[in-house]
């Protein structure tokens, strides 16, 4: 008997990356947790329709929520629903996970941001990490380091 073969995701895991985050802040620790969405955001992010850029996580009332992260809705999806696409939405993390991050986010310099929002089965994921101020010649710094790496790279090939 013939296997069945699994269905492939299309566009892959990842949904969205924030290049910013990565650029603005040195990441420490990662973690993984879950969204709180409605119907029309999940279809919107099927379809790709989400920005991180200008996003951060707050942490009040003992929950941690995502802020600044903005889901275009489709046309087609929120007929009969009035979307906000810049609402606050609820991060689904233990409460030791949201200890350790109470912990690091009262210290000085540090804050807490989403890095990317992925696939992992069928529910939606966001990474959330502690973070770090860059300050000027660190992200300096980072660009040269980066274009070493390519033109070592480049130099490898011929």
């Amino acid at each position: 008997m013939a296997k069945k073969q699994k269905k492939s995701n299309s566009g892959g895991g990842t949904i969205v990356l924030n290049k910013k985050a990565r650029h603005d802040y040195h990441i420490d620790d990662r973690y993984e947790a879950g969204l709180v969405l409605s119907g029309w955001e999940v279809k919107s992010l099927r379809a790709g329709k989400v920005q991180l850029v200008d996003s951060y996580v707050i942490l009040k009332n003992g929950e941690a929520w995502l802020v600044g992260a903005q889901i275009t809705p489709l046309t087609t999806a929120s007929t009969h629903v009035v979307a906000d696409p810049r609402r606050d939405r609820k991060l689904l993390l233990n409460k030791r996970e949201l200890a350790k991050l109470l912990q690091v986010i009262e210290q000085q310099g540090h804050t807490c941001v989403c890095t990317a929002l992925y696939w992992k089965k069928h529910l939606i994921k966001a990474e959330v990490a502690t973070a770090r101020g860059k300050k000027d010649f660190d992200k300096r710094a980072t660009e040269k380091e980066r274009d070493w790496n390519r033109q070592k790279q480049r130099i490898m090939r011929k």
